[in-house]
């Protein structure tokens, strides 16, 4: 959304919702159209941090934060430990 390089998540089941983060939890949430919905909901696709031949996406506008799952939920989070490197780590399918 906010970069043409980057990735963004919008549900199949609910075109126009995107995955983005409110205080580093990720929701399911309307595009507003705001700068800051863009920005939250945009995230640069690269390596994955615990299989390089995966993917890991880092947050934008929060760039030393990484999608990763946790508690049965999505967060972006500072990555530190090999846990956090496989939480934060996707197999992407087509």
């Amino acid at each position: 959304m906010s970069n043409p390089s980057a990735v963004s998540f919008e549900s199949v089941n609910f075109p126009g919702r995107y995955l983005r983060h409110q205080g580093f939890e990720v929701v399911l949430a309307p595009n507003d159209g705001t700068a800051k919905f863009a920005a939250d909901a945009t995230f640069t696709r690269e390596a994955g941090l615990a299989n390089a031949s995966w993917s890991s996406f880092r947050s934008v506008n929060y760039p030393t934060r990484y999608l990763r799952h946790s508690g049965f939920a999505l967060r972006i989070d500072p990555i530190g430990t090999a846990t956090d490197r496989a939480d934060a780590t996707f197999h992407v399918v087509h």
